[in-house]
């Protein structure tokens, strides 16, 4: 009962639903940007080739942007929500690697591989589309792990089965086809990667017992240690058997990566640092064609001073020279010098020489931002699958892009990866192209989350 005089304060209003920007329209216009960019690009190379336009420079330009349109009608229909700026990057970079290979393709009118790797950014879209389309939930994903890893595994062990290729056993070639199985692996170990930890997190954070004399240092179980130990014997039999020092590196480093975040433990960065090193070194001692890559990287000039000629290796790093700040132009460099591996390992310095410092750096500027979306959709989510996925695929491209570009500039040992989306390679782009279509789905989930339960929109970061 209310007494007299005393006065009743009105009960508050709801809150209003929390509608984020969905930012489809801007997301379309930095896409028609990525598109125009790539074919002045390819536009620029026949005018400082041949002194005129590409005759087939419209439909360049009509293909990408067909593809483009349909790759973001999937978006707007399926995920709405998405990220707007992952699309619009893996355009631009996909657009640019055909240009820098058409540019290339030039200098061996006997091998061009443009019209194949259009080919193969036309599955690598489709595949996009599929991805964005049919899976409504990433969490799905989390039940298949050991179907994962047991195909991760499968893939990463065909080559040995094959003959060698430039020295490494990475290729499954059938009746002229050919096919790179360690690109498909890696995003299914990201997936069973993320499931084991989701599952296993506290266990590896609290459970285990404390080194003698070392209170502060606490291992986990046998029970969970032992699939750490498995993984790196399995990265270290893959550098042994295929002669591959950058998939074994790679898809360590990502479980190690993953193994940090789910545990907030820097000692497991140590302790994978450690063993990385520990097997590297004995490899790279053992193994002969591990030990020469070591070799011209220790001596860049060694063949030089032998009077055998620059190398890879230095031929690279002459092109980073002469392209300065600001590059020669488009089509105007000499990067073509370098060899066979122009159009795939060294594709870098074809950007570097052509671009300069100034093209490289916005490049490695667009990986960054893709890799930082990745990170920042990572800390939206709730769910701990979620939250190890997206960190994870952003990781294999920070990954890829620092093993690569540590490579080609000297700065570590040469590894034979392939940069994303630049390089020539079907296996490559299409399976950058489901890493990006991943990263949309989680993203979506992130921000639909965030509008769903209308949630401050200063508290959601994108």
């Amino acid at each position: 009962m209310i007494e007299a005089g005393t006065t009743v304060r009105a009960a508050d209003p709801p809150l209003p639903a929390v509608l984020l920007p969905r930012r489809r329209g801007v997301e379309l216009a930095l896409i028609v940007l990525a598109v125009a960019l790539s074919v002045y690009g390819y536009c620029a190379v026949g005018v400082a080739r041949n002194g005129t336009v590409p005759p087939g420079a419209a439909g360049y330009g009509a293909g990408l942007g067909v593809l483009a349109l349909l790759a973001h009608c999937a978006v707007r229909l399926r995920a709405p929500c998405a990220d707007p700026l992952l699309l619009p990057i893996g355009v631009l970079l996909n657009g640019l690697g055909l240009v820098l290979i058409y540019r290339l393709d030039l200098e061996t009118p006997g091998d061009r591989a443009a019209p194949t790797q259009l080919v193969w950014s036309t599955l690598g879209v489709a595949l996009f589309i599929v991805i964005v389309l049919l899976l409504r939930d990433h969490r799905v994903l989390q039940r298949y792990a050991y179907v994962c890893v047991a195909a991760a595994l499968a893939l990463l062990t065909l080559p040995i089965f094959f003959p060698a290729v430039n020295g490494a056993r990475i290729w499954i070639r059938i009746a002229g086809f050919s096919i790179q199985p360690g690109e498909f692996a890696k995003v299914l170990l990201a997936v069973f990667f993320a499931a084991y930890l989701a599952a296993n997190r506290n266990a590896l954070a609290y459970a285990g017992r404390q080194v003698w004399r070392f209170s502060r240092i606490q291992l986990p179980t046998g029970r969970v240690l032992g699939p750490i130990l498995a993984v790196w014997l399995v990265s270290v039999g893959v550098l042994v058997l295929e002669r591959d020092l950058g998939t074994s590196l790679l898809f360590f480093g990502l479980f190690v990566v993953l193994l940090y975040v789910a545990t907030g433990r820097i000692g497991w960065i140590a302790v994978g640092v450690l063993l990385a090193s520990l097997g590297a070194v004995a490899v790279g001692w053992l193994e002969p064609h591990v030990h020469s890559r070591v070799e011209d990287w220790l001596h860049p000039f060694a063949s030089i001073e032998a009077g055998q000629g620059p190398n890879q290796l230095a031929q690279s790093l002459f092109a980073f020279a002469a392209g300065g700040v600001l590059g020669t132009g488009l089509g105007l460099g000499h990067s073509v010098l370098i060899g066979f591996a122009t159009k795939s390992d060294f594709i870098l310095a074809t950007a570097g020489e052509e671009l300069g410092l100034t093209g490289l750096s916005a490049i490695f500027l667009l990986y960054g931002l893709l890799v930082e979306r990745g990170y920042r959709t990572s800390l939206c989510l709730r769910d701990p699958f979620g939250r190890l996925l997206a960190v994870g695929l952003a990781s294999i491209v920070a990954l890829q892009v620092f093993v690569i570009g540590g490579g080609v500039t000297g700065l570590i040992p040469l590894t034979g990866m392939a940069m994303p989306f630049l390089a020539q390679g079907g296996s490559s782009v299409v399976t950058n192209w489901a890493i990006v279509a991943l990263l949309i789905r989680v993203s979506d989930s992130a921000r639909g989350r965030a509008e769903n339960e209308k949630e401050n929109p200063e508290q959601v970061i994108w």
